[in-house]
């Protein structure tokens, strides 16, 4: 099925409250994306080409409606000592943290993006996204926030330890983050994109809201005040259990939240869909990696129908990050579901297919 719009253009006049042909869709393609141009994931990490070509080429393919530059999680702190594992063929992982002592943040200093780590090879790939597509889509680059970056410079057994012996030394770490987060939010603002936010350690399947308001919550609020003033929207995506935090995540200034397939999506919107749009939430692993295109047709029109009133407004997407071997049929079935259902959506077109 065709679209009558452009990302672009249906984004901004849904955001203004006009006529669209259907809900926004972004089923979150990382490392699939080197299934599409027939790479190995290893060989996206460090090559800004080829991530950008993997990226436009999966958007061009299933036509969703943003761009995510993105390997793993683990870029930034790489770029500031962290050594990361990096398979053949598989998602990079963290081996070893940066420093294993309070003693040693001192020797922390934020990451140059323009020459640390793989931060310059996602930054071409931004350039090179933006430059191709980005007049039709919006283009934008991971970052983790400072509080799950903090967890990859010291460990998270250390990090979880020194919140409740330590605080001094989580709020330093989550500062030098925070610094390296600006840098590269602002290289990513001067290729043309935006920053979309990630910070799943934050989780209350990691920390309780109490510890995610201490320690967490300033930083992350600095960092989205930070790029509000330079006129950027903000969509902040936290794993896991967030019902207990979504008046902070709100309260940090998020402009929309992307919510985590464990959680209700139609509690959200009763609690905070007045106040910020919402995302989410098709099961990314049982559903649309496991699942047939049927049943992605039915997840998707779940979520619509529990979420499409939502007062800010909703986008139809993925839980989190697809896994890597996800079946493009699936991916272009969620893409036809919300098609189907088009806009304005209704009770009909909510059953048809079901």
């Amino acid at each position: 099925m065709l679209d009558k719009m452009s990302p672009l253009g249906r984004l901004d006049a849904y955001g203004k409250g006009e006529n669209i042909d259907r809900l926004p869709c972004v089923p979150i393609v990382g490392n699939t994306a080197a299934r599409i141009i027939g790479v190995k994931v290893s060989e996206l990490r460090n090559n800004g080409e080829l991530l950008a070509e993997a990226q436009v080429e999966a958007y061009r393919l299933f036509g969703y409606d943003t761009i995510r530059i993105f390997t793993d999680l683990y870029v930034q702190a790489e770029a500031m000592g962290a050594r990361v594992v990096k398979p053949s063929d598989e998602t990079a992982y963290l081996d070893a943290p940066a420093i294993t002592d309070a003693s040693q943040i001192e020797r922390l200093r934020p990451a140059d993006p323009a020459h640390d780590g793989c931060l310059p090879a996602h930054l071409a790939a931004t350039r090179i996204a933006v430059r191709e597509v980005g007049l039709e889509v919006p283009v934008t680059t991971a970052l983790t926030c400072p509080f799950t970056n903090a967890s990859f410079l010291i460990g998270t057994e250390n990090l979880i330890r020194f919140m409740y012996k330590d605080p001094a030394a989580v709020h330093k770490l989550c500062e030098v983050s925070l610094q390296t987060n600006v840098a590269f939010a602002g290289a990513i603002m001067e290729a043309g994109a935006a920053p979309s936010l990630t910070d799943p350690m934050s989780s209350s399947t990691v920390v309780s809201p109490a510890k995610f308001r201490e320690f967490s919550l300033p930083y992350l609020a600095r960092l989205i005040t930070h790029l509000h003033s330079a006129g950027k929207k903000v969509t902040l995506h936290i794993c896991g259990k967030t019902d207990r935090i979504w008046d902070y995540m709100v309260e940090a200034g998020a402009d929309c939240i992307s919510i985590d397939n464990q959680i209700d999506l139609g509690q959200a919107c009763v609690k905070v869909g007045g106040r910020v749009r919402l995302m989410g939430n098709v099961a990314p692993s049982e559903v649309i990696l496991q699942g047939t295109p049927d049943d992605v047709r039915t997840a998707v029109r779940t979520c619509v129908r529990k979420a499409w009133r939502s007062p800010k407004g909703y986008v139809v997407a993925s839980g989190c990050s697809l896994p890597t071997e996800t079946p493009f049929s699936n991916i272009h079935a969620m893409m036809d579901a919300v098609r189907e259902i088009g806009f304005p959506v209704t009770e009909e077109k909510l059953r048809e297919g079901s």
